[in-house]
């Protein structure tokens, strides 16, 4: 702790870490796309919206397939990462889990051509969950290599243990 010239000690202020930052931008664009697929205007044919499957026939901007679970689950995957987003390890975790989930969904559209699938997906979908896992897992890995919180000019505001 510093003293300024009145002589009252003065607190350092220790911003987020960039893992955590990069978390809590991410979040917030998953909390845009649930709240755009739920807009007129952002989302065409919203009145063939459906609650799950490819009936759906609503498109966020024109080009991605939604449903009302589908909107949800951005939803859910925004507010989890404004909570996971308070500490490093659960931030980096956020990302590269989050980034593996992506991976994962983009995977499963490519291996599934049921008709019944839960989220309506399409190539559009495909292509973005497979550039949102790889983001989010080189996020988390390149963005997690000091736990130390430096300043503006390098310094080191907190001493590691």
């Amino acid at each position: 702790m510093g003293t300024v010239r009145s002589g009252r000690p003065r607190t350092r202020r220790v911003g987020l870490l960039a893992v955590q930052g990069a978390t809590l931008i991410v979040a917030a664009l998953f909390l845009a796309a649930g709240i755009a697929g739920f807009i007129p205007g952002l989302t065409n044919h919203l009145d063939q919206l459906q609650w799950q499957g490819e009936r759906s026939r609503a498109q966020l901007f024109g080009v991605f397939d939604i449903s009302v679970v589908h909107n949800l689950v951005h939803l859910v995957f925004g507010v989890a990462g404004l909570i996971l987003a308070r500490t490093y390890a659960r931030a980096r975790t956020y990302l590269i889990g989050g980034g593996f989930v992506f991976l994962g969904l983009w995977l499963y559209s490519l291996l599934s051509d049921a008709p019944d699938r839960a989220l309506p997906l399409n190539n559009a979908d495909n292509w973005l969950h497979l550039s949102v896992g790889v983001v989010m897992i080189l996020l988390g890995l390149t963005l997690a290599g000091s736990k130390v919180p430096t300043g503006a000019e390098g310094e080191i505001l907190i001493p590691p243990e």
